[in-house]
C-alpha cells in the first residue's frame, strides 16, 4: 500500500507537469480530446480508487469513487450545483461515469483542489469509504491537493454531452512520460523557462485569489460602514429617546409626589370613616345576632313542620299506591266478570237453541206418537177383524184344512199379533204376512 501511494503520487506529479507544459504550448485552453488531460483524469481516478472499500449488494460488489465525492455537497455548499448537474445527466447510468463527470466540472470551475482539501480535512467521514492506509487518508493526499492548485491556471472547455463516461477504460499511457536522455539534457533550459512560467502563473493565480478576497473584504467593509452609519443614527435617536424618557420620568416623579400627598390625606379621612363605620357595624351586629337567633328558631320550627308534612306525604303516597293497586285489581275482576258474562251469554244462547231443538223434537215425537196411536187403533181393528175372520174360517174349514197348514197359519197370525203389539211398522213385512195369511 505504501509503494502504491508513492507511485501514484509520482505519476500525479508527472501528469500535472506534462499537462501544464502542453497547456502552455497551446495557450492554456484545453479540450476533452487533449491526451495529457485525459491521462490526468485517469491518474486522478486511480488515486481516488486507491484503498477504496468494497460495498456488497444484491447485484454484486460495488467499488466506486463517486461516494466520497458526494460528501463535498454536504461539506461545501458551493459544490451543490455540480452534484445536481451530474445527477441530471440522462446518459450517465453508473457511479463511475458520474464520478468522472464530477471531476470534469470541478476542473472547469477551477476548484478541484479546494473540494479535495475539504474532503481530506474531514477524514472521519472518509473512513467510511477508504481503508486506513489509502492515499486519501495519508499525507500523500495532502501533497496531491497542493499539486492540483497549479491547475487553476488552465482553462478547460469540456463538453459532457455525447461523452461515453460509463464505459471508458482508465489505462495509464506511460509513453507520454518516457523521454530520451538527449531530450532531457537539451530541454533543461526549456524546463527552467517553464518552471518560471509556472511560478508566474501560480503567482498570478494567487494574486487573482487575493484580489477576489480583497474585493470581498472591501464589500464587507462597505457593508460594515453602512451598518455603522445606521447604528450611529440609531444611537442618536436612542439618546434623544433617552432624554425624552428622562424628562417624562422627572414629570412622573412630580406627579407621584402629588399623588402620594393626596393618598395620605385620603388615608387619614378613610381612617376616620372606618372608625365610624366600625361603631355602626358593632351596633348593627348585635341587631343581626338577635335577628339570626329568631330566624334560627323559626327555621327549626319549619323543619319540624316540614318533617311532619313529609311523613303525611309519604302516607298519602302509600295510600295512593294502594288505591292504584286496588283499582288495577278491580279492573282485572271486572274484565274477568265481563269475560264470564260473555261466556254465560254464549252458553245461555246455546241452551236456548238446545231447548228449541228439544221442543221441536218433542212436537215431532208427539205428532209421530199420535200417528202411531192411530195406526195401532187401526191395526187393532184389523186384528179384531182378522180374529173374527179366523174364527169364521176355523169354523168353516175345520174339516178341510190339515193340521200342518193350520199350525203355520197360526204361527203367522201370532207373529202378526205380537208385531202389532210391539208397534212394529215395517210395511213390507206386514204386507207379506197379510198376503201369506190370505
Amino acid at each position: 500500500m505504501m509503494e502504491e501511494r508513492v507511485n501514484l503520487m509520482h505519476m500525479m506529479k508527472l501528469s500535472i507537469k506534462v499537462l501544464l507544459q502542453s497547456a502552455l504550448s497551446l495557450g492554456r485552453s484545453l479540450d476533452a480530446d487533449h491526451a495529457p488531460l485525459q491521462q490526468f483524469f485517469v491518474v486522478m481516478e486511480h488515486c481516488l480508487k486507491h484503498g477504496l472499500k468494497v460495498k456488497k449488494s444484491f447485484i454484486g460488489q460495488n467499488k466506486s469513487f463517486f461516494g466520497p465525492l458526494e460528501l463535498v455537497e454536504k461539506l461545501c455548499p458551493e459544490a451543490s450545483d455540480i452534484a445536481t448537474s451530474v445527477r441530471n445527466l440522462p446518459e450517465l447510468k453508473t457511479a463511475v461515469g458520474r464520478g468522472r463527470a464530477w471531476l470534469y466540472l470541478a476542473l472547469m470551475q477551477k476548484k478541484l483542489a479546494d473540494y479535495l482539501k475539504v474532503l481530506i480535512d474531514n477524514k472521519q467521514l472518509l473512513s467510511e469509504f477508504y481503508e486506513p492506509e489509502a492515499l486519501m487518508m495519508e499525507e500523500e493526499g495532502m501533497v496531491i491537493v497542493g499539486l492540483l492548485v497549479g491547475l487553476n491556471v488552465l482553462d478547460a472547455n469540456l463538453c459532457l454531452k455525447g461523452e461515453d463516461l460509463d464505459s471508458q477504460v482508465g489505462v495509464i499511457d506511460f509513453s507520454l512520460y518516457i523521454k530520451d536522455v538527449q531530450d532531457l539534457d537539451g530541454g533543461k533550459e526549456q524546463e527552467r523557462i517553464t518552471d518560471v512560467l509556472d511560478q508566474k502563473n501560480y503567482v498570478e493565480e494567487l494574486n487573482r485569489h487575493l484580489s477576489c478576497t480583497v474585493g470581498d473584504l472591501q464589500t464587507k467593509i462597505d457593508g460594515l460602514e453602512k451598518t455603522n452609519s445606521k447604528l450611529q443614527e440609531e444611537l442618536s435617536a436612542a439618546t434623544d429617546r433617552i432624554c425624552s424618557l428622562q424628562e417624562e420620568q422627572q414629570h412622573l416623579r412630580e406627579q407621584n409626589e402629588l399623588i402620594r400627598e393626596k393618598s395620605e390625606k385620603s388615608v387619614e379621612i378613610t381612617k376616620q370613616d372606618t372608625k365610624v363605620e366600625l361603631e355602626t357595624y358593632k351596633q348593627t351586629r348585635q341587631g343581626l345576632d338577635e335577628m339570626y337567633n329568631d330566624v334560627w328558631k323559626q327555621l327549626k320550627e319549619e323543619k319540624k313542620a316540614r318533617l311532619e308534612l313529609e311523613k303525611e306525604l309519604e302516607l298519602q303516597i302509600g295510600m295512593k299506591t294502594e288505591m292504584e293497586i286496588a283499582m288495577k285489581l278491580l279492573e282485572k275482576d271486572t274484565h274477568e266478570k265481563q269475560d264470564t258474562l260473555v261466556a254465560l251469554r254464549q252458553q245461555l244462547e246455546e241452551v236456548k237453541a238446545i231447548n228449541l231443538q228439544m221442543f221441536h223434537k218433542v212436537q215431532n215425537a208427539e205428532s209421530s206418537l199420535q200417528q202411531k196411536n192411530e195406526a195401532i187403533t187401526s191395526f187393532q181393528e184389523k186384528t179384531n177383524q182378522v180374529m173374527s175372520s179366523m174364527k169364521q174360517m176355523e169354523e168353516r174349514s175345520s174339516s178341510d184344512v190339515s193340521s200342518s197348514e193350520w199350525r203355520t197359519w197360526c204361527i203367522y197370525a201370532m207373529k202378526f199379533y205380537s208385531a202389532v203389539k210391539r208397534k212394529d211398522h215395517c210395511c213390507t213385512w206386514k204386507l207379506g204376512l197379510i198376503s201369506k195369511i190370505c
